[in-house]
């Protein structure tokens, strides 16, 4: 297909794709960006149009395509755009200054209810939190490893509703 015949062919489905974009973007503007790039995209790309097939669901899936890459990269960026009248750009991960009174009352209350549980449950649930595996704590305190296993799993049951409770 020529040139100039698959240009008028483009100008001729470009309203069909007006509202589609609209639906797409919900804003007028950002409507408009996308047809254009859906129009170049056609253009750069009008050799890979088979003649024969459906130009307007050629056309439309060009367009779906652009808007799905655009959203999935605003996504990835993380930001979002204050609709004030400056447009500031805001960076979606900021974060509160933490309360550290709180996380320190926290830390507090977990360490009390570690200190409260039995020592057969305490020790070797303190090695497992020091980073020592199962084998290791058994190998340490000489016991079999279903029962160090067995403790660890109950001293977490003990601290977790000791910690509920808070």
């Amino acid at each position: 297909m020529a040139t100039a015949e698959f240009n008028k062919m483009l100008v001729q489905n470009a309203d069909f794709l007006k509202p589609f974009a609209v639906t797409l973007t919900k804003d007028h503007e950002t409507a408009k960006d996308l047809l254009q790039e859906t129009m170049f995209r056609a253009l750069a790309n009008h050799e890979k149009y088979s003649v024969g097939t459906n130009v307007k669901a050629w056309l439309y899936t060009i367009m779906r395509n652009i808007f799905i890459n655009n959203y999935r990269r605003k996504v990835k960026q993380n930001t979002i755009f204050d609709k004030s009248a400056n447009d500031y750009l805001l960076d979606y991960q900021q974060s509160a200054i933490s309360n550290e009174a709180e996380s320190n009352l926290r830390i507090k209350e977990i360490q009390a209810a570690i200190h409260d549980l039995p020592e057969i449950f305490r020790q070797p649930f303190m090695l497992y939190f020091e980073g020592f595996k199962y084998h290791e704590i058994a190998d340490m305190l000489a016991e079999p490893l279903g029962t160090i296993k067995s403790r660890i799993h109950f001293a977490r049951r003990l601290l977790k509703e000791q910690i509920s409770k808070y």
